[in-house]
């Protein structure tokens, strides 16, 4: 276990904030325990209701106005949803928009909220390393970038500014409808899963052309969900941190005494998948919403749904990492197989149990 860590305290590089919708100016401080930042992508959920999840980023559109939305193949839009600017501390929201996806709007007063955020590096660098030129804001230290860039139809290389080999990134066509395409490492190069998707693992070369990312480019081949010519995408690359971050996978056992996960750190925020089986949903979890043991608040990245909680969902945060207590199919089948992501409130060495 090293000494040393390169983000030694979580909160410096990545969020996991509450907030309530006031339907006019709301200006939100990321700040966890008097530390912050300013983001460079942002993913919000209406907790209390029915809502698109949305992403924003400091690339697409000043101040990060464009927005996405990871539950749907829809093409980037502009801003109709309250967000208006990322901030020194978080992100300003005006008065809610279409549908109050980050701000409530009159008569929706009241919605809950939360809002994950990572640091990357400020304003785009133009990238040579891979075919395709891409523009690039990379956070080193903490193994996080925003990549852009225009497809080309042909098998290409995408620089993507880690100076490490990215865990995983998830790519989505901002000028077209497309799913969301996911590389991570546990899977491998042969396959991919859809943030937007229950489905299992889809396996074939034509996602990474069974390329694995190197410390400078990540692979993609021709088609819609990341390479047609002349569109335009994004991709978010994660390189695993130790004590700050981890990527992952694991085998479940069918009981409520379920698999230990192994993280090197108290985890703040948790993203588990199914793999082997169609049918199960993204699962996230996080400290916020779910301040002591057992956690079992949901917000599932591939639906719309309000939050739920319930035992089917259960687990543990532990100071180095996390324990499953609960039987079901979306996190704990018998036999079941399962990716994971997960981000540091503290390095091991400084955690405490809670």
């Amino acid at each position: 276990m090293p000494t040393t860590y390169a983000i030694p305290n979580g909160s410096t590089a990545f969020a996991a904030t509450l907030y309530t919708g006031n339907a006019t100016t709301n200006s939100i401080n990321i700040a966890n325990n008097g530390v912050g930042f300013q983001p460079d992508f942002s993913w919000f959920k209406v907790r209390s209701e029915t809502g698109n999840h949305i992403v924003h980023d400091v690339l697409r559109g000043a101040g990060g106005v464009n927005r996405l939305f990871p539950n749907t193949t829809s093409a980037e839009s502009t801003n109709g949803d309250g967000f208006v600017t990322f901030t020194s501390t978080g992100f300003d929201l005006n008065g809610g928009g279409s549908g109050g996806d980050v701000n409530a709007m009159t008569g929706g007063v009241g919605r809950t909220y939360v809002a994950w955020s990572w640091k990357a590096n400020g304003a785009a660098v133009t990238n040579t390393a891979g075919s395709i030129t891409s523009q690039v804001s990379a956070n080193t230290a903490a193994g996080f970038s925003v990549v852009t860039y225009t497809g080309t139809g042909s098998l290409a290389t995408v620089g993507h500014g880690l100076g490490v080999a990215p865990s995983m990134v998830i790519i989505k066509s901002r000028s077209q409808a497309a799913n969301w395409t996911v590389y991570h490492s546990s899977v491998g190069n042969t396959g991919a899963l859809f943030l937007n998707l229950t489905n299992a693992t889809d396996t074939g070369s034509a996602y990474w052309n069974n390329t694995s990312p190197t410390s400078s480019v990540f692979t993609i081949n021709t088609g819609s969900a990341s390479n047609t010519s002349g569109q335009t995408y994004v991709a978010y690359c994660w390189a695993a941190v130790p004590g700050y971050s981890a990527f992952g996978s694991y085998t479940g056992n069918g009981s409520s005494d379920g698999p230990f996960v192994f993280t090197n750190m108290r985890p703040r925020f948790i993203l588990i998948k199914r793999t082997d089986t169609a049918g199960f949903d993204w699962i996230l979890q996080d400290t916020s919403r779910s301040t002591y043991n057992s956690a079992d608040s949901v917000l599932n990245p591939n639906s719309s749904a309000a939050e739920q909680n319930g035992g089917g969902y259960n687990l543990d945060v532990l100071s180095n990492g996390f324990k499953l207590r609960n039987s079901g199919g979306q996190t704990n089948a018998s036999g079941g197989t399962y990716i994971y992501m997960a981000f540091a409130e503290n390095p091991f060495k400084n955690s405490l149990a809670r």
